[in-house]
C-alpha cells in the first residue's frame, strides 16, 4: 500500500517545486504521472519544465501523443494511468482516489496554501484519504524548508 504526500506550497509557485520533487521520484526509478486540472495550465507546466534549469534536462511529455508510454513523466488531466506509473503527482486540485494511493508507490497532493479554495480542496482531499485508511504525511514549506507537520 502507498503513501500520500501533501505538499503545501506558502513560498514559491509550483513551477520551481514540481521539477525538484520530479527529479527525486525518477532518482528513486520511478515513473510518474502528473495530473493538473486543465490542459491549458498543463502546457504552462511542460514549458516550465523545459526550461526550470539550464545544465539539466527533466524528460516528459504531454499525454496524448505518440510517445506516451515512454515518457518517464507524463502530464496528464485524465483519471486513467498507465499501469507502469509508480507515481502520482496531483497538481492545481486534480482529483485522488484513495484506490490509487493503495496501489501506487507513492501519491503528492501539490497545493498553493496562499490560494483559499485550493487550501479547502487539499483539506477535503487529506480527509477523505485518511478517513479511507491511508497513510498520509503533511509537510510545509512555512519555515523556507519542508518540514513534515502532520501524519495520519
Amino acid at each position: 500500500m502507498g503513501a500520500a504526500y501533501f505538499y503545501h506550497l506558502t513560498r514559491r509557485p509550483l513551477e520551481d517545486v514540481l521539477p525538484t520533487l520530479l527529479e527525486k521520484a525518477l532518482g528513486a526509478g520511478w515513473r510518474i504521472c502528473v495530473r493538473g486540472g486543465n490542459d491549458a495550465r498543463l502546457r504552462q507546466l511542460d514549458d516550465a519544465l523545459w526550461t526550470y534549469r539550464d545544465d539539466s534536462f527533466l524528460p516528459h511529455g504531454m499525454a496524448g501523443g505518440d510517445t506516451d508510454a515512454a515518457q518517464p513523466v507524463l502530464l496528464t488531466t485524465s483519471p486513467d494511468l498507465p499501469a507502469d506509473v509508480v507515481c502520482l503527482m496531483s497538481v492545481d486540485g486534480a482529483q485522488v482516489t484513495a484506490d490509487e494511493v493503495a496501489r501506487l508507490e507513492r501519491v503528492c497532493v501539490i497545493f498553493d496554501g496562499t490560494d483559499a479554495a485550493a487550501l479547502d480542496k487539499a483539506r477535503a482531499q487529506w480527509r477523505a484519504l485518511t478517513k479511507a485508511g491511508i497513510s498520509s504525511q503533511y509537510w510545509s514549506e512555512e519555515s523556507g524548508k519542508w518540514e513534515k507537520k502532520a501524519e495520519a
